[in-house]
Order: C-alpha cells, then structure tokens, then sequence
C-alpha cells in the first residue's frame, strides 16, 4: 500500500509510478491536505491501469499543515468534508 497524488499545481512529492509498481492498493490523496483534480485523476488511472486497487485518502482542510494538525471542526462540518472528498 502507498499513498500517492501527494503534490498539487507544479509540485511533486514521491514518484507515484514506481510506487505502483510495486504495491497492490494505494490511497490517492483527495485535495484537502494535498492533491489537487490533475493529480487525484492521474493517480487513479494509473493505478487502474496497472491493476491496482484504489483508496481514497481523505483529510482535514490542511494544505499548510500536510493534513496532520488537528483542526476543531463540527461534526457537520466534517463529515461534509469527507462526502466532498
């Protein structure tokens, strides 16, 4: 398992295909820690491509914190998130 499509815009983190060489499932980043539209389709197909299983990688709204810093949200609120994602 990897998590993949980490990077947004020009920004690359890791090198998703190499990493889908070599793993049966990834989880694609969704665009709220990081990711962006461009990056969670190229993720996907690519892993579809190669037979890999796809996961989605769902986070708080955290692009400057990578995801990782707790965020005081409503119930609601998150979980609107999570559907948006």
């Amino acid at each position: 398992n990897a998590d993949l499509g980490e990077g947004f815009g020009v920004w690359t983190l890791g090198d998703d295909d190499a990493m889908l060489d070599i793993v049966t499932s990834a989880n694609v980043a969704c665009g709220f820690h990081a990711g962006d539209p461009a990056s969670l389709r190229r993720g996907c197909q690519s892993a579809a491509e190669r037979g890999v299983r796809i996961g989605a990688q769902v986070s708080y709204r955290d692009l400057a914190g990578f995801g990782r810093r707790f965020i005081d949200v409503s119930s609601e609120d998150l979980t609107a998130d999570v559907m948006y994602q």
